[in-house]
């Protein structure tokens, strides 16, 4: 008989006590066991996502210098502009993704319905490290424009 089980909705249990731990062994007693689509089991410790005052320390920052200083192609752009751009370039690919960069179910494209590619990835999905890779990235395309940070210059 072949029959198509449903997707598997993603859980999370950060074990803190017993009654998670207990929880753990229940779910695990109850998983599908699949040949084909076997689920994947992992056990790490929880990552720590960014903090908002990096996402401030982005915008006043290296957005902001960039913003101000840089010239592309004869033409200035706005913060949120390079923001787009950056996020475009630097944020890393879903199916490329280490596994300490981003949250669990991270994703940095969809399909629209009319099959053009959307970014739906965001900065606060970035792990700590996440963040600060995604930070070098810009920083060093800034850098590459000519663009001295003004964290730099104090």
């Amino acid at each position: 008989m072949n029959h198509e089980r449903l997707k598997f909705a993603t859980r999370t249990i950060y074990l803190r006590s017993e009654t998670q731990r207990d929880t753990l062994i229940q779910l695990a007693r109850n998983l599908p066991l699949d040949k084909e689509k076997p689920l994947e089991i992992v056990v790490r410790e929880k990552q720590k996502a960014r903090g908002l005052d990096a996402n401030a320390l982005m915008w006043a920052g290296p957005l902001k210098d960039i913003s101000e200083q840089a010239w592309f192609a004869g033409k200035k752009y706005s913060a949120e502009v390079w923001h787009h751009y950056f996020k475009c370039e630097f944020l890393p690919e879903s199916d490329f993704c280490d596994a300490d960069l981003a949250k669990d179910g991270y994703k940095k494209w969809e399909v629209a319905p009319d099959g053009t590619r959307v970014l739906v990835g965001s900065t606060s999905d970035l792990t700590k490290r996440g963040f600060a890779l995604y930070l070098t990235e810009i920083e060093a395309f800034g850098a590459n424009l000519g663009v001295m940070y003004s964290a730099l210059q104090q």
